[in-house]
């Protein structure tokens, strides 16, 4: 991953969303009237984002040394990603993420996610010389503490900027430090609500957790405000974008879209007003179809 702007440590995985009409109750069936497999996972749907916007990307992640980990990689590939930092983890078989989702975009996640799929610090170790060369890494808390933190002091003492997707909810020094190092945070709406200790439903709300968070080391601060839009919150100003009033199919992937959006535009030098405008439209752009592969354009 020589030549790779961003690095994406996350989640591979096999994506299989089902569309129905009505989710089923208990004892009941209902017909499938759309199936799409494909490739997916945060780290992989981040990093596919990325590469449609004209960024070199390389994805560090783990998946089985199955024929579905093998036709995850290559998939990948032909995505125009780097997957040379992709771990095969022996005798342990690919993460599953089966969506379903109805016609009103209500959606059921069911996850087969082996604790052997997620990243090591080793893994990190093993990808250092492409973290330490890029100009963004972007990290998921979803993946275990020490590799995430491992990774980001990598990427913070090299220079990178850091974006981080997910908030620590634990209080203690390794999550302060983690805080302090990113450039870049994004919290969903749950996640903010857990840090506030209450609902973020409003953007005022919204507004002074982000200011609280940029004591705290980040420089832009990106929250999700429960069914109304997105705020966005830097040292000399602040931007909130409701939510368009479009069709939505399936908002499962709408968070992964605006991830790379807006890390792909803040790599172009786009101004924080511009790379929120970009990444809520990316957002949108997504949440149009099932599944939470992005469809962008540059």
């Amino acid at each position: 991953m020589a030549g790779a702007e961003v690095v994406v440590m996350g989640q591979v995985a096999r994506d299989l969303v089902l569309v129905v009409d009505e989710m089923p109750g208990t004892g009941e069936s209902a017909p499938v009237r759309e199936r799409r497999e494909m490739l997916g996972g945060k780290g992989a749907n981040q990093a596919v984002g990325l590469a449609q916007l004209g960024a070199r990307v390389a994805l560090l992640g783990a998946v089985g040394d199955d024929a579905a980990g093998a036709g995850l990689i290559g998939q990948a590939a032909a995505d125009g990603i780097d997957t040379a930092p992709v771990v095969r983890r022996a005798g342990t078989g690919s993460a599953l993420i089966v969506d379903i989702v109805d016609r009103s975009a209500r959606w059921r996640y069911l996850e087969d996610v082996p604790d052997a799929t997620l990243v090591t610090e080793g893994d990190v170790e093993a990808a250092r010389a492409g973290l330490e060369r890029a100009r963004f890494v972007l990290l998921q808390l979803q993946q275990p503490p020490g590799a995430v933190l491992r990774a980001a002091r990598l990427a913070r003492d090299a220079g990178a900027g850091i974006v981080l997707d997910g908030v620590p909810q634990a209080d203690d020094a390794d999550s302060a430090e983690l805080l302090a190092a990113a450039d870049v945070l994004r919290a969903d709406s749950r996640e903010a609500g857990l840090l506030a200790g209450a609902p973020v439903d409003t953007p005022e709300t919204a507004s002074r957790l982000g200011r609280d968070l940029l004591r705290r080391g980040p420089s832009l601060v990106a929250l999700a405000v429960a069914d109304a839009g997105n705020m966005f919150i830097w040292p000399d100003g602040e931007l909130f974008l409701p939510l368009e009033d479009v069709p939505v199919a399936d908002t499962t992937g709408a968070g992964d879209a605006l991830v790379a959006a807006l890390t792909a535009a803040l790599l172009h030098g786009a101004s924080p007003p511009d790379a929120a405008r970009h990444a809520v439209a990316a957002a949108g752009a997504t949440a149009a179809h099932p599944g939470g592969r992005p469809a962008l354009r540059s």
